[in-house]
């Protein structure tokens, strides 16, 4: 489910997101900050550097959890693994976009 809200010059975008266990998104990013509200279940986020050989982990994986809400910067290279069932409430601060960077 996705709704559009305006309130800044891009608008705002609200989604309710399933994911399923075992399931994951490759490293990726998006134009505009995101907040992630994690409902029900668990997941796992990886962030990324790039470097003149690809992709290198930053740091370790953070780890999310029911009631738990995690932050993405705009254009901040990540994935992200569902490691439970997942019910999440993601909203976005413009219009959403995907680029993979894998």
């Amino acid at each position: 489910m996705r709704t559009a809200y305006p309130g800044n010059p891009e608008g705002v975008e609200v989604m309710l997101e399933q994911w399923e266990a075992g399931t994951a998104e490759p490293p990726h990013s998006h134009p505009g900050d995101d907040m992630t509200v994690v409902v029900e279940g668990k997941m796992a986020i990886q962030f990324y550097n790039r470097n003149a050989d690809g992709l290198e982990p930053d740091g370790d994986s953070v780890i999310l959890e029911s009631g738990q809400t995690g932050y993405i910067q705009a254009g901040r290279i990540h994935d992200a693994r569902y490691l439970e069932p997942c019910k999440l409430v993601y909203v976005h601060d413009r219009a959403f976009g995907f680029t993979a960077e894998g």
